[in-house]
């Protein structure tokens, strides 16, 4: 294990430098281990969010490079927030977190109109205006959906109000979920164009051990995914009230930071430290080039609404030859999508090798299979002169 442990001395010029920062905090931090708000510890972030927002007005695009350091109170801030399911708990008199998709949403219905008042009133406190986005996979899976949703984000930060999101619980069902507010936080973080992600949780930081046994050192910074190999990664929410553990918070610093965003998590507590560039938590160096919006999107937020099966030609083409998958390439179909839809590309053994938006329904995928694009012209008119999946909207898999 190559990771950098606690003590080294972490120059977080990126962080300091941060001018969009997505905050996404999680519902052990905001609520008890039996449901329901904690009113001080929401004002406590919020105390500390507010002290980095930009007393001057909305900011604009990411910090111009060479720019001199940022001071607090020059930042726009995005707060991905859960604790929606769990501050529904105890005003329904549930007990515990429900493990049904039907009382899971009726906890989130009630606990959501409680989490935005707790946060509109807190942030009032400062003269914040906070406005609450609602997403959902289905809602950012496809282009025009996730330009819509970025749309949204931009417009709220430049009128100078707080985007405070969640997912949208109330509707989304095991299909449409993206599983955890960690990766949603990611593909936000990389939706808005942030400078930085902050995770903050009841954990500080990634440990090369279990963290509540003597011996277990906290690693503070990650350069790559070999600097974690070998660390055991487990865990869930101490409170137990959440759906993440270390091992989504991980994946979704990993996520974000190969799109080119430095990451810190950390725990809530630590959020000012974290924040003001010291060394607490985990820090994750981020990649030197992002990759586009809606390839991020496809790649960690689609569901999959079909698959084509491809013949060994094909793969080849999609997998080493960066091509666009055509007509004469598939070999079968599978499932029920629209055109728009993403669906998974897939070798002669079923193995999933890119995703793809593709351009055609999939009754009419049959009579395409297996002929060039030339004579489905001539047959079927112009329309059917292109690519099933176009190479600018497919993501390798497995490259």
């Amino acid at each position: 294990m190559s990771g950098v442990n606690q003590g080294d001395d972490i120059h977080r010029v990126s962080v300091v430098d941060a001018r969009r920062v997505v905050v996404k905090v999680g519902s052990s931090s905001l609520t008890t281990a039996a449901g329901g708000l904690d009113a001080d510890r929401v004002d406590a972030l919020v105390d500390v969010l507010a002290k980095h927002l930009s007393p001057r007005g909305p900011l604009r695009g990411p910090a111009a490079e060479g720019r001199a350091r940022r001071a607090p109170g020059d930042r726009e801030i995005v707060l991905v927030s859960s604790g929606a399911i769990a501050a529904g708990l105890a005003p329904l008199g549930l007990r515990r977190r429900p493990t049904d998709l039907a009382r899971q949403q009726a906890a989130a219905s009630v606990g959501q109109g409680l989490l935005v008042a707790r946060y509109t009133a807190s942030f009032a406190r400062y003269g914040v205006r906070v406005g609450q986005v609602l997403l959902t996979s289905d809602d950012t899976s496809r282009r025009a959906h996730h330009r819509n949703a970025a749309r949204t984000l931009d417009k709220l930060l430049a009128m100078g109000a707080l985007p405070l999101v969640n997912e949208n619980d109330t509707v989304a069902t095991d299909e449409i979920r993206f599983g955890d507010n960690d990766r949603l936080a990611a593909l936000v973080a990389h939706l808005v164009h942030a400078d930085l992600l902050v995770l903050l949780s009841d954990i500080d930081g990634v440990y090369d051990g279990d963290p509540d046994l003597p011996g277990s050192a906290r690693i503070a910074e990650v350069r790559g995914p070999a600097d974690l190999d070998g660390v055991p990664i487990a865990g869930t929410a101490r409170a137990g009230v959440g759906t993440g553990g270390m091992v989504t918070k991980v994946e979704a610093a990993r996520i974000a930071a190969a799109a080119g965003i430095p990451v810190v998590l950390t725990s809530a507590s630590q959020a000012a430290d974290a924040l003001a560039g010291r060394d607490t938590g985990t820090y994750f160096r981020p990649a030197e080039r992002r990759s586009a919006d809606r390839l991020l999107w496809l790649q960690h937020a689609s569901t999959p609404q079909g698959a084509l099966i491809l013949d060994d030609g094909a793969v080849r083409a999609v997998v080493e030859g960066s091509a666009s998958l055509l007509p004469a390439g598939i070999a079968g179909v599978d499932g029920d999508f629209a055109a728009g839809d993403p669906v998974e590309l897939c070798d002669s053994t079923g193995r999933a090798v890119a995703r793809g938006l593709v351009n055609f329904d999939a009754k009419e995928i049959p009579r395409l299979i297996g002929r060039s694009t030339r004579e489905l012209a001539q047959e079927l008119g112009p329309a059917y002169e292109r690519e099933v999946v176009h190479r600018d909207d497919l993501v390798l898999l497995h490259p």
